[in-house]
């Protein structure tokens, strides 16, 4: 049953079962063990032991020599998560989070101007996506609950500014990565005549959905575009003051019912948040020039740096700050061992979905799902609708395996390899097709990590963030698949560029007043911050 269509039933059966029955963890267990009985012919024992082998390979591995060691990314990952629930929490009781939303709420003084500022700050915190959901979410949250904006809508504008810097950032953990690759294709095709960074460069304006994505999100703050259920979302915030669903369960990432110092100030959630960032860099930077050798540059050091590693490094020197801010405000002992146990706490559900996760992606790398979605390419295509198939390929293949990296790994060699066999010109717009592609199935899909960490950063539902950012990932998809059909076309990036924001501005307009919401409330404060 590997790699032929068969392949498809795990992840489509965990997909249909998060629509049907909007519980994650029962969905993507349900994945798990249709495709571990596919894997063992249906044996129920050897898919028990299967299952725990790959459980247990998340936490430790063997090594050649036959030693156990510790799956160190995994394991930073998860502690990275609880260190700054932690953190949060212990801002949350100091007074930081309602100290900076009056403050923020007194600069901001409107629900546009409170967008805005997140999108904003999505924007210029490029360097990993990890990083940027998990921060973004905790400085904005305060302001965005200020404003009765759902976190449905605050995940949203996380997630879709996310990954879409990220993939277009060459000083980035995905840049580094998308640069390597495009080395190796250059490489392996014979390309000498253009650089792995310089036809990087080239490719950002080539990068429709990004580009899309990241207007789509000022054109849905700008003029209240709320589609779908986003618009229910965004209605009981304004009305009700619940910016989460009462009836989500298991929501990443909130803290409830946790005192508040009346003592908080600005700075004790800004500081705190400031040296998260300079950590996290400072230490991308010194791991990333550990691990290279020869010369070491800026691109080399974020091309070799320790993600997994910085991140609990910027995370302890962010909570070593905090205890300090902490501290000052003479809380009893109490106060500071609930903010420990209330931050614990609220990354469990992140953490419970991110495993199940991680285990059925890999079900799905073993059975064969990417291999065959890949294979669907052929090469004997007119060459001018290459782009638009590749993009749709690596969105389907994204959505299915829930990763866009992993995507980026199968198909930019495949695609790479179709434009040297037909028309080597199309080399740079089928790898943009590529990247544009994965990034779109990517934002799509329930299972994929960086969707669960955008839900967490907002404090969000999980699914209540999939089902609200679907229709407007579609939507950037619509505008690109148009975008790369003029690409082939034309090869002009200019004409493409131009049909694209054209297009995304008619659509804007005639959505402005589609499931438009009265703000007139949104000042108040929210009751559930």
């Amino acid at each position: 049953m590997e790699n032929t269509i068969y392949s498809l039933i795990p992840p489509l059966l965990a997909l249909l079962m998060v629509a049907l029955t909007r519980r994650v963890l029962l969905s993507l267990g349900a994945g798990i063990i249709a495709g571990a009985l596919m894997l063992n012919d249906f044996n129920v024992g050897n898919t028990a032991i299967h299952v725990w082998e790959i459980l247990r390979g998340l936490f430790v591995t063997q090594s050649d020599a036959g030693t156990w060691e510790l799956n160190k990314w995994t394991i930073f990952i998860l502690l990275f998560l609880l260190l700054l629930g932690i953190m949060t929490s212990l801002i949350a009781i100091a007074g930081g989070s309602r100290a900076f939303g009056e403050w923020a709420s007194k600069k901001v003084k409107s629900r546009v101007g409170a967008q805005l500022l997140t999108i904003f700050l999505g924007l210029i915190i490029f360097i990993d996506d990890y990083f940027n959901s998990l921060a973004v979410g905790n400085v904005s949250r305060p302001l965005t609950d200020r404003h009765r904006i759902s976190r449905a809508k605050l995940a949203y504008y996380i997630d879709s500014t996310a990954a879409p810097v990220c993939v277009i950032s060459p000083v980035s953990s995905w840049g580094a990565y998308i640069i390597g690759l495009i080395g190796t294709i250059l490489a392996t095709h014979e390309v000498t005549n253009i650089g792995a960074l310089e036809a990087f460069m080239k490719i950002i304006p080539m990068n429709i959905y990004a580009l899309s994505a990241l207007l789509l999100v000022f054109a849905t703050a700008i003029l209240n575009i709320n589609l779908f259920s986003m618009k229910t979302h965004e209605e009981r915030a304004i009305n009700e003051g619940l910016v989460v669903d009462p009836a989500s369960k298991s929501v990443p990432g909130q803290q409830m019912d946790l005192p508040e110092s009346d003592k908080g100030t600005v700075g004790d959630l800004i500081w705190p948040i400031i040296a998260l960032i300079i950590g996290t860099v400072g230490a991308m930077l010194y791991t990333g020039a550990q691990a290279t050798k020869g010369d070491v540059t800026l691109l080399a050091m974020f091309e070799n740096t320790d993600v997994a590693k910085s991140l609990v490094w910027g995370a302890l020197i962010g909570l070593a700050v905090t205890l300090i801010f902490f501290l000052t405000k003479g809380l009893p002992g109490k106060h500071l061992r609930l903010g420990i146990w209330k931050g614990l706490q609220s990354m469990l559900p992140a953490i419970y979905i991110l495993v199940f996760a991680w285990v059925i992606v890999e079900i799905i790398d073993e059975i064969g799902t990417g291999k065959y979605l890949a294979g669907i390419v052929d090469g004997n295509i007119n060459i001018a609708f290459l782009p638009v198939l590749l993009f749709i390929i690596s969105g389907i293949m994204a959505f299915a395996t829930g990763t866009s990296w992993g995507t980026f790994g199968v198909m930019m060699p495949i695609a790479g390899e179709i434009a040297a066999a037909t028309d080597i010109t199309y080399l740079l717009p089928v790898l943009a097709a590529v990247l544009a592609g994965s990034v779109f199935g990517d934002h799509c899909s329930p299972i994929s990590d960086t969707t669960i960490l955008s839900s967490t950063g907002a404090g969000s539902n999980h699914i209540d963030h999939v089902m609200t950012q679907l229709p407007y990932a579609l939507l950037a998809a619509l505008i690109s698949a148009a975008g790369f059909l003029v690409l082939g076309f034309t090869q002009s990036i200019l004409i493409t560029l131009l049909v694209s924001i054209v297009l995304l501005v008619i659509v804007s307009l005639a959505l402005k007043n589609v499931g438009s919401v009265n703000v007139e409330a949104s000042t108040e404060t929210s009751s559930n911050k």
